[in-house]
């Protein structure tokens, strides 16, 4: 059986992600910062017949990455690594708007880059010993269009008027990770990926996912999750080092 750890997999796209590859008959790795909310999903899909095992695990803690990894290479090894987990702190008081860039304090840009961007790679790191082992695996860096140089310097896309720093920054950091990765990758199985899923209604973009469901442009975590999924059932002879979004390859 083919297994999967995903980072911040307790709720939203993580955890839609989870049930999809669950129903691949993936085992799941159902990573969580939370003991308890990750206990609580992964029973959640449990009870629907899905093979889950719930994974603590804090992306900004070294100590945490290792020992989940560990676990993992321990217990039948990992054939897909999913970087889901990530944060929007722009530094503003709940409720408020984002502050823009001159005025992000540099301890919020810290937060966001230790769970965007060195989350995402120290997990790389510490389970690509087993990735390697496995027949064919897969790295999938969930990121946003708002890391896109291509769309953040098109003056007609929409997206521009979010300019929030920490995040956009992060994300694109994370896109040339996911590039030099699969530089890196190239001459073996491993296909290494990012993904900007859409907007989703989740708990990231500010108002509560309850909130943002059925909000026109908003999409829901299901529907975000099948790009992630096909990306980690990429077939041996597709693409590497590549940004996808719902229409297709997107700009880097």
């Amino acid at each position: 059986m083919p297994s999967v750890l995903i980072s911040g997999a307790n709720k939203g796209l993580g955890l839609a992600v989870a049930r999809l590859l669950g129903r691949e008959g993936f085992r799941i790795w159902l990573g969580s910062r939370s003991v308890a909310t990750g206990a609580v999903a992964a029973a959640r899909l449990r009870a629907e017949g899905l093979d889950v095992v719930s994974l603590p695990l804090d992306v900004t803690d070294e100590a945490s990455i290792a020992a989940a990894a560990d676990r993992v290479e321990a217990e039948g090894g990992l054939d897909v690594l999913i970087n889901n987990a990530a944060i929007m702190d722009e530094g503003a008081p709940a409720g408020q708007p984002a502050r823009p860039p001159s005025a992000v304090p540099l301890d919020a840009l810290q937060r966001s880059y230790a769970t965007n961007l060195f989350g995402p790679i120290r997990l790389i790191q510490a389970t690509l010993p087993a990735l390697l082992r496995a027949p064919n695996g897969r790295i999938i860096n969930v990121s946003s269009r708002l890391g896109s140089f291509g769309h953040q310097t098109d003056p007609d896309w929409p997206g521009r008027t979010v300019n929030k720093l920490g995040y956009s920054s992060s994300k694109a950091a994370l896109n040339m990770a996911t590039v030099l990765f699969a530089y890196e990758l190239r001459h073996t199985p491993i296909k290494v990926n990012a993904v900007s899923p859409g907007i989703i209604a989740t708990d990231l973009n500010g108002e509560g996912a309850d909130a943002l469901r059925g909000r026109p442009g908003f999409e829901t975590p299901e529907e975000g999750a099948r790009l992630v999924v096909a990306c980690a059932l990429i077939p041996d002879d597709g693409p590497s080092g590549k940004l996808f979004g719902p229409g297709g390859e997107l700009p880097w």
